[in-house]
């Protein structure tokens, strides 16, 4: 049976579907190549997927509601990864209504598709915007996280509240995975590590928010993708009948007292500061970065930090590349697909 991968043009559902392909596995690529950034680039990374016999293209946006669900009767998908999405926090400040229709409308379809041939688990992507205004770290599943500072932040927490509705009465086991800001070789384009090599290549200034107070946890491609395969493989079981005193409790926000459901941080599950990262990178590319910094933009954050033991409990997940590594090899990357000396 086949395993759907939404979003494979896109950078970590690309990196899904090879590394499922690459294992033999049968996958369906779904993508509508939204112009949002490079279309070429996604363009190179499904001609990468094409080389395996496994493979199937689908070019479809999430809002044709007929033609998902026509998918799904088609190929029956024993496994759903839903990655695709319209990302980008400072993006949703422009356009908020195309994460409207990418993020919620687009995730109903997935959502219905799976009521109506059921896969043996629904993996989908939730994001570390979700805490927005929590303070307290490291992040925590199992802390609230209705606080959203951004519109794409509030999209993707109620993509949670809506897979936890359709596991409870439908049955669909369901995992929501946030991902803390992954990098690596095929990456975006409007990300830091991308933006800030292209500047600095062209001997231009990177943007530095925050006057350069911030912190990420910068999570590789290939520990992303170890957990996320892991996670797939292992889908949350249905509660026992709650007793009176669970019903009449707090219910823990990282699973579910009625339903199949379970939140999960995928993160490095360390933080490091925005000049650290631009320091390694300043030592892969061997140009000096030229700073303008500017203050806190809209909907951002200053620092993320992923607590990961559950993960690291329910899977194994051991998260393994520091940025000293991962950067580099991005930076290979860089060099080699665009020609750069």
């Amino acid at each position: 049976m086949s395993i759907l991968v939404t979003g494979s043009a896109g950078f970590i559902g690309h990196h899904l579907a090879l590394a499922l392909l690459r294992r033999g596995e049968a996958v369906v690529g779904l993508d509508n190549y939204t112009p949002y950034y490079d279309v070429q680039l996604k363009e190179a990374r499904t001609k990468r997927l094409r080389a395996f016999p496994g493979f199937t293209e689908a070019r479809l946006d999430l809002t044709d509601a007929a033609g998902v669900r026509a998918l799904f009767a088609r190929h029956r998908p024993r496994l759903v990864l839903h990655l695709a999405a319209q990302a980008g926090v400072r993006h949703s400040l422009e356009n908020p209504r195309a994460y409207l229709d990418s993020n919620l409308i687009g995730f109903f379809s997935i959502l219905e598709g799976c009521r109506a041939h059921p896969p043996d688990h629904l993996v989908f992507a939730s994001t570390s915007s979700v805490y927005g205004a929590n303070g307290r770290q490291p992040f925590s599943p199992h802390a609230p996280a209705d606080h959203p500072v951004s519109f794409y932040a509030a999209t993707k927490r109620a993509n949670e509240v809506m897979a936890h509705s359709h596991a409870h009465m439908h049955g669909l086991p369901c995992t929501g995975l946030r991902f803390f800001t992954v990098y690596g070789p095929w990456g975006r384009p409007d990300m830091a590590l991308f933006l800030f090599t292209r500047a600095m290549l062209a001997g231009e200034p990177i943007q530095v928010f925050n006057n350069g107070h911030m912190a990420r946890d910068f999570t590789y491609i290939d520990d992303i993708v170890a957990g996320v395969l892991a996670v797939a493989e292992a889908p949350p079981a249905t509660p026992p009948a709650p007793t009176p005193e669970v019903v009449a409790g707090d219910p823990d926000p990282a699973g579910s007292p009625v339903a199949p459901f379970a939140l999960h941080n995928i993160g490095n599950g360390c933080s490091v500061p925005l000049l650290r990262l631009i320091e390694v990178l300043e030592d892969a590319l061997g140009v000096p970065a030229i700073k303008d910094l500017r203050p806190m933009q809209p909907g951002d954050v200053p620092a993320t930090w992923a607590d990961v033991s559950d993960l690291t409990a329910a899977t194994g997940y051991a998260p393994s590349t520091p940025v000293e590594v991962g950067v580099r090899r991005f930076v290979d990357w860089y060099r080699d697909y665009f020609g750069v000396a």
